[in-house]
């Protein structure tokens, strides 16, 4: 029987009634496969330990600078190297273009008044900001870049507008800017993942969050009214995050106060998943020679008040990451001789997240200081001048771009060259695979041991359970079948499948049909679970996007490690069992990709690659989005932008692609 499912579907799908004749020689039945595949070779606490010690492996390390001089030296190289991949793709006239604020109205106060604003970050893509301006305004003044972090109302949360309010009262502007995925622009398209797709369409993902806070900074530096010296920055989680990031590339930020927003990327590893982390916070290549520790450094010698909670009921902890991020920087402070500069507060008062009375109060005295200002020490009671979220409403326009939408525009304006034919694909081909070997960062590894856990030997089918240890101490899981009478030298056939060997379960595993009709036809089987698939998992989808995003940051690719394990096994067993062939079948889009990738970078080793529920191409990611924890592989900075699923396949020659075969 026949039947066609759409592209990227085998054409023969074996009935179960026929499954007994097509193994008739091993004597096997589905029911004998699927105990086996039932097996759990590795644990998730296994697997995301080895993880754990693969990042703590390479993490950056803490630079030590011997004086101001030199130090300062190397700070603008951190930053320059940074901002160049802040920027990677972006055009240079959006990343150049002046600030491009509009304001569409006023909210008078009582010694002060709230400015809306409408500003661009990119061409058809709007955020807004208030800005709270002290009544009478006269002269230079201070002010302050408050920026949020992940709050569904915004710039309409309770303690922001204390803390703006109190700013303005103390005679400071402050400029509040709406975040990405919050307030008015918490729409479904605005999800922060959604910066892979950015990425994989070659700009990077995280420079939009650096954009949206940067045009606060660039209004700020315009505006007539502010004093530059006199520039402070502050925000919560991920407003934390903001202003460690800001203001340690951005020596226009002259006071920073970053608040329960960041921690080391050991913090993280040592902390899973008490340390969680949006896209932006570990972007591709983020964390490439430089950690948030250096970051922090990156802010001597300028005023620093670091800002965490004791008992926070999130994340970063005053006393699990003071040693991070903390104690480690206030040497460099002491090479400018500035040691007093540099400070640290936990809040002891309030078990939570929060920017609450007891930490805008520390805010306050921080900036009254280091700003020349003298105010009250407590914090001026502004409770009764609280807004509701539609009072503070700006708009943004009805076509305003989301994140994907951007994303999805962004993709659309990709042209590739031609492929060549005749004599030039050769040349093409070898340019093209170095190119593939960079942006999925492949670095060839060994089976470093492989671990016989299990066997059977059952009516004429042998089969031998394997824990696969690579040389990068990272590892796969294998089980191998063959029919005892097959010859010795059949045929191989690597079996992936996005959902693991056990599939949504055993009895319902995909393998079950396929595996029993390549034995039928006496073929050798290993059924392969590669990092991030089935058992070869830290565990569910949180750990995968947590230990995949981390890999990101440290340059490294999931698409390349499993590329690069398909390959070791595979050549392993080419001297192992010594096959006629290897071929591989790849089941999902996670799969498809990872064996194109392979069979790309390595032609000779395959002789053929088929596909099952695979994409057409990778521009699907965009037509029905997909999520970066759901398919970590596809996500790979660039790779859109320089192939797709058809240039894969073209690459992979002599390697031959079907995405029909049984």
């Amino acid at each position: 029987m026949v039947q066609r499912r759409g592209r990227g579907t085998w054409r023969c799908l074996v009935p179960a009634f026929l499954l007994g004749c097509a193994i008739s020689h091993a004597q096997s039945t589905p029911e004998q496969l699927g105990p086996i595949f039932s097996q759990r070779i590795e644990t998730p606490g296994v697997v995301a330990y080895q993880l754990e010690e693969y990042l703590l492996k390479r993490a950056p390390q803490l630079s030590t600078p011997t004086s101001a001089e030199a130090w300062t030296s190397q700070e603008k190289t951190i930053r320059a190297r940074l901002l160049r991949l802040i920027y990677h793709g972006w055009p240079r006239a959006w990343v150049d273009a002046p600030p491009q604020f509009h304001e569409v109205g006023v909210i008078p106060g009582n010694g002060y008044r709230i400015v809306k604003f409408q500003y661009e970050i990119v061409p058809g893509f709007y955020s807004t900001a208030l800005l709270y301006e002290p009544q009478p305004l006269k002269g230079k003044v201070p002010a302050v870049l408050d920026v949020m972090g992940h709050f569904p109302v915004g710039k309409a949360e309770e303690f922001e507008q204390k803390l703006c309010i109190n700013q303005a009262l103390r005679g400071m502007l402050a400029l509040n800017l709406e975040w990405l995925d919050m307030g008015e622009l918490r729409t479904p398209g605005d999800s922060h993942w959604y910066g892979a797709q950015l990425d994989l369409a070659g700009v990077s993902g995280v420079g939009l969050f650096y954009l949206a806070m940067r045009r606060g900074l660039d209004y700020l530096s315009e505006n007539p009214h502010v004093d530059p010296r006199r520039i402070g920055m502050t925000g919560l989680s991920g407003g934390g995050w903001q202003t460690i990031v800001l203001s340690s590339l951005d020596p226009r930020v002259k006071v920073a106060i970053p608040v329960a927003g960041y921690t080391s990327l050991i913090g993280r590893v040592e902390r899973p998943p008490g340390e969680p982390g949006d896209y932006e916070q570990n972007a591709p290549d983020f964390l490439v020679g430089q950690d948030y520790s250096t970051l922090t450094a990156l802010l001597a010698p300028r005023p620093a008040l670091i800002i965490t909670n004791a008992e926070d009921d999130c994340c970063f902890r005053g006393p699990l990451v003071k040693p991070e991020i903390y104690d480690p920087i206030k040497r460099f402070y002491r090479l400018y001789g500035k040691a007093s500069l540099f400070q640290f507060h936990e809040d002891t008062q309030i078990s939570a997240h929060n920017y609450g009375v007891d930490n805008r109060q520390q805010s306050y005295r921080f900036f009254d200081r280091n700003f020349g200002l003298k105010t009250p020490s407590r914090e001026i009671p502004v409770g009764s001048d609280m807004k509701t979220y539609r009072q503070l409403v700006v708009g943004v326009p009805k076509d305003n771009l989301t994140i994907l939408g951007l994303a999805r525009k962004m993709a659309q304006d990709i042209e590739r060259p031609p492929i060549p034919s005749g004599a030039a694909r050769a040349a093409w081909a070898v340019a093209e695979r170095a190119q593939l070997r960079r942006i999925v960062r492949y670095h060839p590894i060994s089976v470093l041991r492989p671990w016989r856990v299990a066997d059977t030997m059952h009516n004429q089918l042998a089969t031998l359970s394997y824990r696969f240890e690579m040389s990068n101490g990272l590892t796969a899981t294998g089980i191998w079948l063959k029919a005892m009478q097959a010859p010795r030298t059949s045929p191989l056939v690597i079996v992936l499948d996005d959902k693991g060997r056990m599939g949504e379960t055993a009895q319902n595993s995909a393998h079950i049909p396929l595996v029993a009709f390549l034995i039928g036809r006496d073929e050798q089987v290993l059924t392969l679970n590669l990092l991030f698939t089935g058992d070869a998992s830290p565990g569910g989808r949180n750990d995968i996007t947590n230990f995949a995003e981390m890999l990101e940051a440290i340059g490294k690719r999931p698409v390349g490690l499993e590329a690069a394990q398909l390959i070791a096994v595979a050549r392993w067993g080419k001297t192992q069992w010594n096959p006629s062939r290897i071929s591989v079948r790849a089941q999902g889009m996670r799969s498809q990709l990872v064996a194109l990738t392979a069979a790309a970078l390595e032609p000779t080793l395959f002789r053929n690659v088929g596909i099952r529920q695979g994409i057409a191409s990778l521009s699907d990611v965009y037509s029905k989005p997909v999520k970066f924890g759901d398919a970590p592989e596809l996500f790979c900075l660039d790779l859109y932008k320089r192939f797709d699923i058809h240039r894969l396949s073209v690459l992979a020659a002599p390697t031959t692609v079907d995405d029909r075969l049984p």
